[in-house]
């Protein structure tokens, strides 16, 4: 967890709408919004797309990486490249054992006033974990992100959320 904020209090009525890159023109980014959208209002945000004070723009990637516990020797000398899914929540090896999938997500916040066009706060949030729930740990990453708002200590950090239960 990372945050940077030029916020030193939060100024009255702060309305904001959200901001999408030309790369964030699809549904998927809809989808990101709607996970932060709840995140931003316990922050004290109110979105006002027709008379906001502030843009806000949400990026969330979720990854596909090797476990920490895999076993290192797992396909050594094999030529049968990547395994593959198999039904329920585990990841079959080319050898036949069955691994934990396990996932890198992270999730950033940028804060733009939009009279300077300065950006007053900006939060990134990273995660990595065997949840395949992207719809419970995604929200709770931009609670993270936003956490201390609009004073969250500068630099690095580690912030506890717990994922509620669905």
């Amino acid at each position: 967890m990372q945050s940077y904020s030029g916020l030193p209090t939060l100024p009255p009525n702060p309305t904001y709408r959200f901001e999408r890159l030309p790369s964030q023109q699809n549904p998927q980014q809809a989808q990101i919004e709607a996970w932060a959208d709840p995140a931003l209002f316990r922050a004290g945000l109110k979105r006002d797309d027709a008379a906001p004070r502030y843009s806000v723009q949400v990026v969330a990637r979720v990854q596909r990486i090797l476990s920490p516990w895999a076993d290192p020797w797992d396909g050594w000398g094999g030529g049968f490249g990547p395994g593959f899914f198999g039904p329920g929540p585990y990841w079959m090896s080319p050898f036949g054992r069955m691994e934990q999938p396990w996932y890198r997500r992270e999730a950033s916040v940028i804060l733009r006033e939009l009279a300077t066009q300065k950006v007053v706060y900006e939060s990134h949030a990273v995660s990595d974990g065997p949840w395949t729930d992207n719809a419970a740990v995604i929200p709770a990453m931009f609670d993270a992100a936003l956490q201390g708002f609009p004073n969250a200590p500068q630099g690095v950090r580690k912030v506890n959320i717990q994922v509620p239960a669905r």
